[in-house]
């Protein structure tokens, strides 16, 4: 069964084709500068008519755009709605648009993608896969905040969590190489990339994780803060005379790795200046700190942990990094956890998926 992947970003899409159960990617590519000025590529729409073309081009993956039997599309944001990835109707629609104001970024993108789909292939099923669903387990002492409970109420206000189609593949992955069923598993998963993201697994299913309300909270990242004191916001648009918009950019987009060491968020080029920029090593010295707290908070949590899994662009190629992370533990631990890098593969979690939900309905269709 040919299994086709979107993600489907503000001004990009990225894609593959599968063949599965196998895994086999057929294809794959990315389109980019979707809307943006001088772009040949006008809209989302526009973007999913040049993939289509792209793949017909590429005879080893299709002869027929029609040898297609699914579409699973990733959606950052799925609200407390959706628990598990669905077959995308009318009513799901309405609940990604409905969250849009949870994830303005990414949703209306992630919409457009879908639409241009059923538009252009309205017999094939789509599936939504959602970073959020993973994380849907938590406890509500864990995802709830320290808020008058009223605005959760009135305006969903509470953790939600993020890259949990990363950390559930690679919780699934652990299982495999530890030789241990998932549903016995206490993991610690760190997705680090320029996107941060830290999960405590207890059998097999996400209790706690960084990523907040928006992906902002946790760690600190190639461009955003992660925790600070709430207070400090007021008090920059005070002292700077910032609108919201302003502060909010600041937080996203200027700051730790890219806002402390002045030259970049890349951390290879960081690394290449360590011995001659204090600033670099300072930014990298705070990253690893926040990544030690957080692992150290989910280790009291958890008791017992299998593993620790590193994960994604900085994870997967930096093991000096993950030496000094671990620097010292069989100091104060009873045992060490295994210390596991497994790249991350979010476009074969959501293949799977899609795959998986497709047989289901046909096999249902089949026993009416």
């Amino acid at each position: 069964m040919k299994i086709l992947t979107i993600n489907a970003g503000s001004s990009s899409i990225k894609y593959k084709l599968f063949s599965m159960p196998s895994n086999k990617i057929l294809s794959g590519g990315k389109i980019e500068r979707i809307g943006e000025k001088d772009s040949k590529v006008k809209d989302h729409h526009q973007a999913v008519e040049m993939m289509f073309s792209s793949l017909l081009k590429d005879k080893r993956a299709l002869k027929d755009i029609r040898e297609i039997r699914g579409i699973g599309h990733r959606v950052v944001h799925g609200g407390e709605e959706f628990k598990y990835p669905v077959i995308i109707d009318k009513k799901v629609l309405k609940v990604i648009k409905k969250n849009c104001v949870l994830a303005p970024l990414h949703n209306p993108a992630n919409l457009e993608g879908i639409k241009a789909c059923m538009r252009l292939l309205p017999q094939v099923m789509q599936v939504a896969v959602f970073d959020t669903s993973f994380h849907q387990t938590m406890p509500s002492y864990a995802y709830l905040y320290a808020l008058p409970f009223k605005y959760y109420q009135k305006y969903k206000i509470r953790k939600y969590g993020f890259h949990g189609t990363s950390h559930e593949y690679v919780s699934i992955q652990a299982s495999r190489l530890l030789k241990k069923p998932l549903k016995k598993l206490n993991l610690i998963t760190c997705h680090l990339g320029n996107g941060c993201s830290i999960a405590a697994i207890k059998n097999g299913r996400s209790i706690d994780t960084s990523m907040g309300f928006t992906p902002l909270e946790g760690l600190v990242m190639g461009t955003r803060c992660g925790d600070i004191d709430p207070a400090l916001v007021v008090y920059l648009m005070e002292k700077e005379n910032l609108t919201s918009s302003q502060v909010y950019n600041i937080l996203n987009k200027e700051s730790l790795l890219l806002g402390i060491s002045g030259i970049s968020n890349d951390v290879r080029i960081l690394v290449k200046n360590l011995k001659r920029n204090l600033r670099a090593k300072l930014s990298l010295d705070i990253f690893i700190y926040r990544i030690k707290k957080y692992i150290g908070a989910y280790l009291f949590i958890l008791k017992k942990v299998d593993a620790i899994v590193f994960t994604a662009g900085i994870g997967e190629n930096n093991r000096w990094m993950i030496d000094k992370i671990i620097e010292g533990w069989d100091q104060f631990l009873k045992y060490v956890p295994k210390v596991l890098v497994i790249p991350t593969d979010e476009e074969k979690m959501i293949a799977y998926h899609t795959y998986k939900l497709i047989k289901r309905a046909k096999q249902k269709e089949e026993r009416k």
